[in-house]
C-alpha cells in the first residue's frame, strides 16, 4: 500500500478544502470499498480525508421530503421507521445488499459510489480501460457473466454494484453535493455516467465535489414497492438481475396511475426503466402488459458471449416483480 496522509473533517466545509489539498485525494466513508482497492493498489491516494464523522441524521423535512446524511450507515437507514414505513422498496435493497458487518460500516455516500466488482477491474494484469484508459477491455471476449447488457460500450462493460443505487433511482431522489463552488443538486438518474469512450469517468461529480446528503421527495404509492434481486447464491452475492419498483393503481378503473421501475445488475449505472413506466401508465396490471413494457424496455440490450440469458432473466424478473405489487394491497418491508 502507498504511503498517504489521513485528515478527519469536521464539517462538508473542511472536507472540500482538505481535498484540494492533495494530488490525489479521495474521501473515505466506512471505507469498505476504497480500503480493498487500495490494498489492490488500484486507487494509490496521496491524501484521505475522512467524511465518516459528518452529517449521518435521517429527517422529515417541513415538506414531507425525507432527508438522509450521506454518512449515514446502511444499517441506519434500513431501519429507520420512516424508511421502512414510506420507502419499504430501499430497507429490502439494503438488505439484500451485504452482510450486517458491512451494512454497519458503509456508508450512504459511498456505497453510491462504490467502484465496479468486475474481475478484470481488480486484476493488474488484465486490460481494463477503467484503470488504464485506452488499454482495452478483456471482459468483452472474457468472462462476462456478470456484465452489462444496457448502455454498455466497446470500452466497457461492467456493472454497477449498488443495490441501494437501484432502489433510490426507482424513487426519484436527488443527490446534494458540495464542491469548491458551492452546493447543487443532481438527479439520482443523472449521478452516474454510461461509460462511452471514458469508461474511467463513472459519475457527474466535479474533482472534489462530496455528497452531502440525499433527498426523497413524498411519494404516498412508494409505500407499495418492493425490491427483487436474483443472484447466483442468496448470501449476499451481486445481482445478475435485480428490481425495484413501486406501483400505483387507481381504484376507480384498476388501471396502473404512476409506476417506477429501475434495474441493476444490467448496465454500468442503476438504470431507470423509463420505456416501461411510459407502456404501463393508464393499462391494467395483467401479466401481459407487464411482459410487455418489460419487453419494450429490453428492445436495445445486448448480450455478450455468457450473458445473454440476461435479458430473459431480466424480462422474467419484471413480469414476477410488477405481479407481485400488483397482488398485494400492504407494502412489503
Amino acid at each position: 500500500m502507498n504511503e498517504f496522509r489521513y485528515e478527519r473533517a469536521a464539517d462538508s466545509a473542511t472536507a472540500t478544502t482538505l481535498f484540494a489539498a492533495g494530488t490525489h485525494a479521495r474521501y473515505l466513508g466506512g471505507g469498505t470499498n476504497l480500503v480493498d482497492l487500495m490494498r489492490e493498489t488500484i486507487e494509490r491516494p496521496d491524501l484521505l480525508v475522512d467524511v465518516s464523522g459528518l452529517d449521518a441524521q435521517i429527517t422529515l423535512r417541513d415538506d414531507g421530503a425525507l432527508m438522509i446524511g450521506a454518512a449515514a450507515t446502511n444499517t441506519a437507514v434500513a431501519e429507520h421507521r420512516l424508511v421502512r414505513e414510506r420507502y419499504p422498496v430501499l430497507a429490502r435493497a439494503i438488505l439484500a445488499g451485504a452482510s450486517g458487518q458491512i451494512r454497519n460500516m458503509a456508508t450512504v455516500g459511498g456505497n453510491l459510489l462504490q467502484r465496479t466488482r468486475c474481475l478484470y477491474f481488480f486484476d493488474g494484469a488484465a486490460r481494463c480501460n477503467k484503470r488504464s484508459r485506452g488499454s482495452g477491455c478483456d471482459a468483452v471476449d472474457g468472462f462476462n457473466r456478470m456484465h452489462a447488457i444496457l448502455g454498455a460500450s466497446p470500452s466497457c462493460v461492467a456493472t454497477h454494484p449498488s443495490d441501494m443505487g437501484v432502489a433510490l433511482a426507482a424513487l426519484g431522489a436527488e443527490v446534494h453535493v458540495r464542491g469548491a463552488s458551492g452546493t447543487r443538486t443532481i438527479a439520482m438518474v443523472d449521478l452516474h455516467r454510461l461509460p462511452g469512450d471514458t469508461p474511467e469517468v463513472e459519475t457527474d461529480l466535479a474533482s472534489g465535489e462530496l455528497i452531502t446528503a440525499i433527498e426523497l421527495a413524498p411519494l404516498a404509492f412508494a409505500a407499495h414497492s418492493i425490491y427483487r434481486k436474483v443472484r447466483d447464491r442468496a448470501s449476499y452475492a451481486f445481482a445478475l438481475v435485480s428490481v425495484a419498483a413501486a406501483l400505483d393503481i387507481d381504484p376507480a378503473n384498476g388501471t396502473i396511475r404512476d409506476v417506477r421501475i429501475a434495474l441493476g445488475g444490467v448496465a454500468h449505472k442503476p438504470w431507470r426503466a423509463t420505456l416501461a413506466e411510459d407502456a404501463l401508465k393508464g393499462q391494467h396490471p395483467t401479466t401481459a402488459n407487464f411482459a410487455r413494457a418489460a419487453a419494450r424496455e429490453l428492445e436495445p440490450a445486448v448480450g455478450l458471449s455468457l450473458n445473454a440469458f440476461k435479458i430473459e432473466l431480466a424480462r422474467r424478473v419484471i413480469v414476477a416483480t410488477l405481479a407481485e405489487l400488483s397482488s398485494t394491497t400492504e407494502p412489503r418491508a
